[in-house]
């Protein structure tokens, strides 16, 4: 590879600098890059290493990082990190899919909910969320005004179809679902359709991912009367909850998907359901923290952050803001 990327240096400057016998050096080069590593080092691809671009070098899904960054990285949630393993891994190593894959991301504030789509990006895109083909859509930032809801759909295809054209492999991701426009979201409804293409373009590699709050009220009640009857939350099952959840996605006014065609056409692979966290999974959310501070991790430290947080519906039961103030309650205690 460091060959690769010497040879392509010399065929950059080759090729700029405007020297008669650059033709001959270029020929060289190229010789020697097919003797030395069997590879031909195409002129169009010389960008490409310099900057990012719609290619596996830069794009390619890591099971393995994926898989345990899940389980170093993300407390209390076995429902959200099995299904979100398996519909990346599914999807991302089929080279023909039938549709975008499509994730609608629900629970309380600080499950977990952005931290995972940032996890799936880092794991996708080599550039993580600073890869230009990562678009994040904020309902508030973006799509403010109820009254310019025509406008917002027409630049939102826009945007979409222009990104997904210049990269097949291109992820969309929608916070704030439960203050979305209503209606807003039916206008990319062809976009997940399960068309070969639309207007010319194909989008089916690409990732929707919608982050919401909306049905994290029957999620936590489900948690509870696990609680309640004596079973253990690691045996709550999708089934317990998706049910719940596209119901209350779709008949929901504030959800974003309220009477949306995306429900009832079933063009939303998984709604994830995200759990409400205990004390001790803030606790491990501190532990790690520490550790990525490249701090030495504080059991004590991490208690007395868990400690200052609210808790309902008694004490140490349900974080009332997940893990979302850890990072301010650390820089207190450190």
């Amino acid at each position: 590879m460091q060959l690769r990327r010497k040879l392509a240096v010399l065929l950059w400057i080759l090729l700029w600098s405007g020297l008669a016998e650059a033709q001959e050096s270029i020929g060289a080069a190229i010789a020697a890059g097919v003797v030395l590593t069997g590879c031909y080092v195409g002129y169009q691809n010389i960008p490409c290493y310099f900057r990012e671009c719609c290619q596996p070098d830069w794009i390619s899904f890591n099971h393995t990082g994926l898989q345990l960054d899940l389980r170093r990285r993300l407390f209390g949630q076995h429902l959200a990190s099995g299904i979100i393993l398996k519909a990346l891994d599914g999807f991302m190593n089929n080279d023909s899919p039938q549709k975008p894959l499509v994730l609608s991301l629900h629970g309380p504030t600080g499950t977990g909910k952005n931290f995972v789509s940032k996890i799936i990006a880092e794991n996708l895109y080599k550039e993580g969320m600073n890869s230009t083909f990562v678009h994040v859509f904020v309902a508030t930032l973006h799509f403010p005004h109820v009254s310019r809801i025509e406008a917002y759909k027409t630049e939102l295809k826009q945007w979409i179809k222009g990104n997904v054209s210049s990269c097949a492999r291109s992820m969309f991701i929608f916070d704030e679902m439960d203050k979305m426009p209503p209606g807003l979201m039916d206008s990319i409804k062809p976009y997940l359709e399960y068309y070969d293409k639309v207007d010319g373009v194909s989008y089916r590699k690409a990732v929707f991912i919608f982050l919401s709050n909306a049905g994290g009220q029957s999620i936590i009640e489900t948690a509870l009367q696990f609680m309640k009857a004596g079973r253990d939350r690691e045996q709550m099952e999708l089934r317990d909850l998706e049910s719940a959840l596209s119901l209350s996605a779709f008949n929901d006014e504030s959800s974003g998907l309220w009477r949306s065609s995306l429900v009832e056409k079933h063009l939303v692979d998984f709604f994830v359901p995200f759990l409400p966290l205990e004390h001790e999974h803030v606790v491990q959310c501190a532990l790690a923290e520490m550790e990525a501070r490249g701090l030495r991790p504080h059991r004590c430290v991490a208690e007395q952050v868990a400690e200052d947080l609210i808790y309902f519906p008694s004490a140490k039961i349900f974080s009332s803001k997940g893990c979302k103030t850890i990072v301010s309650k650390l820089d207190f205690y450190v």
